[in-house]
């Protein structure tokens, strides 16, 4: 009797610790949630090149992506700006349009812009960057079967935006993204950069 009791007991046991491997390795694998990655703002400029913006009457230097940043980018920046106007357009290839914009005395602009993402109800909204100048977000279409979906949803849709501001000589700069924002985070990571290193000529 005992050593049948011997051998149940080693057998449960055996039994026991295998059911608890498995389990381990279920809860531990693949069911885990996957978080949604932020951006990297860091001050590696590697592959980006120094413009000057004097001549097309903003006082400031920024850096924006050259051809190695692997966005299709031209060799030379197009800057779309008409003598007395408030407005500058900068695009680099056809997939980085950087939208300059002169809001004079204005310094409350990102903060404005986030109440107005908060009052609307056709996007959910995500930040991935939320500083007082600068904010990068992940705007969700809000799909079809929720109370606040617009009648025209059917699938999710899903872009990336940044929005900043910079002061240079007392005057305001808007500095975003184009209003349909991009499929491709990667494009938003390098315009945050770019507007980041948006800095008056000393």
């Amino acid at each position: 009797m005992k050593k049948r009791s011997l051998n149940q007991f080693l057998s449960y046991g055996l039994f026991s610790i295998l059911l608890m491997g498995a389990l381990f390795t279920s809860c531990g694998g693949d069911n885990q949630p996957v978080k949604e990655e932020g951006v990297t703002l860091d001050d590696d400029y590697y592959e980006f090149k120094g413009i000057n913006l004097k001549e097309n009457g903003i006082p400031a230097m920024i850096m924006l992506p050259d051809e190695t940043a692997n966005i299709g980018a031209s060799t030379k920046p197009e800057i779309i700006h008409t003598d007395g106007d408030f407005i500058w357009d900068i695009n680099v290839g056809s997939n980085f349009n950087l939208h300059i914009e002169d809001y004079g005395d204005y310094t409350d602009m990102v903060e404005y812009k986030k109440k107005e993402l908060k009052e609307q109800e056709v996007f959910d909204i995500n930040y991935l960057v939320d500083e007082k100048d600068l904010i990068v977000y992940e705007r969700k279409l809000i799909v079809k079967g929720s109370k606040k979906a617009s009648p025209k949803v059917g699938v999710e849709h899903k872009s990336y935006h940044v929005y900043g501001q910079k002061i240079i000589d007392g005057i305001t700069y808007e500095l975003r993204s184009r209003d349909e924002g991009y499929e491709a985070k990667n494009i938003i990571e390098l315009m945050a950069k770019s507007i980041k290193s948006f800095k008056p000529i000393k």
